[in-house]
């Protein structure tokens, strides 16, 4: 990987769509695929798919923005922006761990893909607050339909931050 900040970018949609607002990253990165965006940018949906996201990551990417929902105890529709450090994913996985390829949320594929000794240069996550994650059903509630623009904006927004080697700046 290239230290060079006008590198490959993933934006990966992650999520059960099954669960209700925990389908937002996919309707995120599905809505992205529409758009134009510049050489180098990759968009995929993988669902509850970790371990596809980990082979994809190996592939070897100089950022990566993941898509996901996050309860941080906020008002539904609120957008966060968290850039997650390769220091945080040093805990790894070690010989002997179990994982369970059906339940890998982003940060144990961070810590699996670092466990390999791969690193997607910067890592951004885009998050939204959920309303509902617990039931099932199809379909995102208002409010995080409501925020699903907004975080197109921002993951365009972030995309030209990290290609300029800017630092990322914060949803609000």
């Amino acid at each position: 990987m290239s230290p060079d900040p006008l590198g490959s970018i993933l934006v990966a949609g992650v999520g059960n769509a099954w669960l209700r607002d925990d389908g937002f990253g996919g309707e995120v990165a599905r809505r992205l695929e529409q758009r134009e965006l510049p050489a180098g940018v990759s968009v995929m949906d993988v669902g509850t798919g970790g371990l596809d996201l980990a082979y994809e990551v190996m592939r070897g990417y100089d950022g990566l923005v993941i898509l996901d929902v996050s309860k941080q105890g906020g008002e539904p529709g609120t957008l966060y922006v968290i850039e997650p450090s390769e220091e945080e994913a040093e805990a790894g996985i070690e010989d002997g761990d179990v994982i369970n390829p059906h339940a890998m949320d982003p940060q144990t594929v961070l810590r699996f893909v670092k466990s390999l000794g791969a690193w997607p240069g910067r890592v951004v996550v885009i998050a939204c607050e959920p309303a509902e994650v617990e039931d099932m059903g199809l379909g995102l509630t208002e409010q995080v339909a409501g925020a699903v623009e907004r975080a197109i904006d921002l993951v365009i927004e972030t995309i030209g931050e990290l290609r300029a080697g800017e630092a990322v700046k914060s949803a609000e």
